[in-house]
C-alpha cells in the first residue's frame, strides 16, 4: 500500500500595490504621483508605426516634465542639438525649483500620421495634432504670477531620427504660429 505524500503548493506571492493616487497640481501644491510614461514596444521600431508611437510618446514625457518638472524622460529621448526640446526643458525645470510649481499644462495628442518618408540618413516626420491645457505659474506660497491661456488643438511637425536602437526627436514646432 503506497502512502500517498501531500503534495506542496505555491502560496502566490501578493503582488505589491500602490497606495500612491495621482492628483494633479492646484492651488495648494504641485502635482503628486504622476505616472511615469512608458516606451510603447513599438515605438522601439524603425517604422511607420514606431515613429506614430514615439511621436506619442514623447508628449506624453512633455506633459509629466509640465506637471513634474522632471525633464529627464523628455531629454533622454530628444536630440542634444534639438532647440526646441532644450527650450521647454528649461523653462519647466527653471519653474519648478524654489518650491514653485505649475498647474496645468497636460497634453492631449489627439491624432498622430506620418507618411514615413526618409528626408535624411533615418530621420523621419510625423505631423501631430495636440492640445494643451492652460497654465497657472504658482509661487511658492501659492500665489499666481502668470497664466497661459489652454491652447487649441494645433498640429506640430515632429522630425526624428532612428539612432541605434531608438528614436531621437530633432526638431519638435508648432506649424501654426
Amino acid at each position: 500500500m503506497s502512502a500517498e505524500t501531500p503534495t506542496a503548493t505555491a502560496t502566490p506571492t501578493p503582488t505589491p500595490t500602490s497606495s500612491a493616487v495621482y492628483q494633479p497640481a492646484d492651488a495648494s501644491g504641485p502635482a503628486q504621483n504622476v505616472p511615469v510614461p512608458v516606451l510603447p514596444e513599438v515605438a522601439k521600431t524603425e517604422t511607420k508605426e514606431g515613429l506614430e508611437a514615439f511621436t506619442r510618446y514623447w508628449y506624453s514625457a512633455l506633459s509629466y516634465a509640465y506637471e513634474t518638472g522632471d525633464a529627464a524622460v523628455l531629454e533622454s529621448i530628444s536630440d542634444s542639438a534639438c532647440a526646441s526640446c532644450k527650450k521647454v526643458k528649461q523653462e519647466v525645470t527653471d519653474w519648478h525649483t524654489r518650491g514653485r510649481w505649475l498647474e496645468g499644462g497636460r497634453i492631449t495628442v489627439d491624432a498622430v500620421d506620418s507618411n514615413f518618408v526618409m528626408s535624411q540618413p533615418s530621420t523621419y516626420q510625423a505631423i501631430a495634432q495636440v492640445q494643451q491645457e492652460a497654465i497657472a505659474y504658482h509661487l511658492s506660497d501659492g500665489s499666481v504670477k502668470g497664466r497661459v491661456a489652454a491652447l487649441p488643438t494645433t498640429p506640430d511637425i515632429v522630425v526624428a531620427a532612428y539612432v541605434g536602437q531608438g528614436w531621437k526627436a530633432q526638431t519638435v514646432e508648432h506649424m501654426v504660429k
